[in-house]
This record gives C-alpha cells, sequence and structure tokens, in this order.
C-alpha cells in the first residue's frame, strides 16, 4: 500500500495545491492528513495564501481518498465544511505485518503513547517538525508541516512505500529523513 502523509496544512491555499498535485503525480492510494487543516490557531503566524474556505472546496475533490484525524485547531464548524470526516482523535490503518496509529500528535505523542505492540508506527503531526525513527520496538513517524515548518526544517509531507517512511521536502522533493519498516 502506498500512502501520502500532509499534516498542519493551517488553510494555506498554496501548500494545499502543491499537495494535491503530488498526489496525484504519486501514485498513492491514500491521502492521509493529520490535522491542523484549515485553521492557523493563536499559536501560529498566518500561514502563506491563508484561505480555508478555499483550502475546504479544493480537498473536497478528492474526499473519497482521504482518511483524516482531528487536531488541536480542528473544530467542528470547520467539518461542516469538509466532505469527509475529520473530527476523529485517532485513527489506525493496518498493513500486512505492521499498524499504523494515527493521530495529530496533541492527545498522542511519543511522550504520552496510546496502547501500542512492537513493530507498531505512530503517525502525528502538531510538532511541525519531521521525524522517521525507531523508538525502542515502536517506529516514529512526523512529516513535519506543509505550511508552517518549525526547527529551521522546510515545508514537508510524507510517503509510506515497500516498507520506507520518508519526510520529504514539499518543494525540491528532498529527503529529509527515512526509516524502514520491514518486519
Amino acid at each position: 500500500m502506498k500512502l501520502m502523509f500532509a499534516s498542519d496544512i493551517h488553510g494555506s491555499l498554496p501548500a494545499t495545491e502543491r499537495v494535491l498535485s503530488l498526489f496525484a503525480e504519486s501514485g498513492a492510494e491514500w491521502l492521509v492528513i493529520l490535522g491542523d487543516v484549515l485553521n492557523h490557531g493563536p499559536r501560529n503566524a498566518l500561514p502563506e495564501g491563508y484561505a480555508p474556505a478555499q483550502v475546504a472546496e479544493i480537498l473536497n475533490t478528492c474526499a473519497e481518498r482521504i482518511i483524516a484525524v482531528r487536531g488541536n485547531c480542528d473544530s467542528e464548524v470547520d467539518q461542516m465544511l469538509l466532505r469527509f470526516p475529520m473530527t476523529a482523535p485517532w485513527q489506525q490503518v493496518l498493513l500486512e505485518k505492521r499498524r499504523l496509529f494515527l493521530t495529530h500528535g496533541h492527545l498522542f505523542s511519543p511522550t504520552h503513547l496510546p496502547p501500542l505492540t512492537a513493530g507498531d508506527v505512530l503517525v502525528y503531526g502538531h510538532t511541525h517538525i519531521p521525524v522517521a525513527e525507531k523508538q525502542g520496538e515502536i517506529f516514529h513517524f512526523n512529516p513535519g508541516s506543509v505550511s508552517i515548518p518549525k526547527g529551521g526544517y522546510a515545508p514537508s509531507y510524507g510517503m509510506l512505500e515497500d516498507n520506507h517512511l520518508r519526510v520529504i521536502a514539499l518543494n525540491d522533493q528532498q529527503v529529509i529523513a527515512q526509516v524502514s519498516i520491514n518486519p
């Protein structure tokens, strides 16, 4: 299964347009959105091209291929604009030999893990900082932020392909971090 991950869009129209263009080119089966879709939140500056209603419109064009979780900046009002469910605090994707636990990162995180078993993957956003590593028996994956990156990183997204998780720079396609989750 090939998956694309985007997190912390925060209502940025140019970032969303780039993500959807890359998604169309990628051949990924699903676009996994890890929360903070439409609003920038009180702790963030307005992202470039802030246009939440337009972001909702273009995301809705591929609603049937989106799996999403709710971020700390998402609300029930946002759900009214979106044609895909995004109010669940977490979701799971079952691979042949792995479980991906999808969350935004404000409820479950590397410092507050959900019940996971050896080899599971915690997939989260929230920090806007890319991560692709194994910590103990659990894999940790954060695709960073497509709109408001932090820690000196470029805007980024994630891909799962052939049991490799990669964080990729949104604009120049350079791999920022990667980890193999081969059984």
